[in-house]
């Protein structure tokens, strides 16, 4: 049995470790969206760190076998969970496929790329949930070409109220190493931030779309 908690603490310890998630509530990060974010997680930076990858990877595999039993195929969502999705798949000894945004202009057109038989069980992988949108189009994906998806696991989600109802409204089940909860923790106990710093961040989850540095 996985001890869950113990797992996201120690996530969550080790992306703060390498900057893969960085805090920084007094001097926010503009994101593509236009938001302003006390936060800014970029976990492919893990793929760099062996020793870092190969935890999530393991723990990655082994919570997908213990929550959905093992897939037939493990899908990753491009570009972000290739790299991990890839060694989850190889840690699991199934095959791999990653999912496009959208299907290629040429070719084949393939938004699918791999192997991918109509019927076949699919746990897909992503490194990190906001709102959830670009998951859910390649759930999508996936299902139009004839995928029956058991669920999705990612490294680290926000979680946004709005990221937890889109895959309530889809019916597809989620699950994470860690999340910002835990994230806050560590980051405290560490003295990454301060208490105050704690509530900004907690204040930016409940509203990211209207925060900005000067409601702190």
């Amino acid at each position: 049995m996985i001890l869950k908690n113990e797992t996201a603490r120690k996530t969550a310890e080790l992306l703060l470790q390498i900057n893969a998630i960085k805090l920084q509530p007094q001097n926010p990060f503009t994101w593509a969206s236009g938001w302003q974010s006390p936060i800014y997680c970029d976990n492919r930076i893990t793929l760099s760190y062996p020793t870092i990858r190969n935890y999530l990877r393991e723990n990655m595999a082994r919570q997908i076998e213990e929550l959905y039993g093992k897939p037939d195929v493990i899908a990753g969502v491009a570009t972000g969970a290739i790299g991990i999705g890839m060694l989850v798949a190889d840690y699991l000894n199934v095959p791999f496929v990653y999912v496009r945004p959208e299907p290629k202009k040429h070719g084949r057109q393939n938004q699918v790329e791999g192997k991918l038989e109509e019927g076949q069980h699919v746990v897909v992988v992503e490194d990190l949930i906001s709102t959830g949108k670009s998951s859910l189009m390649a759930v999508k994906a996936l299902e139009e070409a004839g995928a029956h998806i058991k669920g999705m696991m990612a490294i680290f989600t926000y979680g946004f109220n709005v990221s937890n109802e889109n895959f309530e409204k889809e019916e597809i089940t989620l699950h994470t190493l860690s999340d910002y909860d835990h994230l806050l923790e560590q980051a405290l106990k560490t003295r990454y931030i301060s208490e105050k710093e704690k509530h900004t961040l907690e204040g930016w989850r409940l509203d990211p779309a209207n925060w900005s540095a000067a409601s702190k």
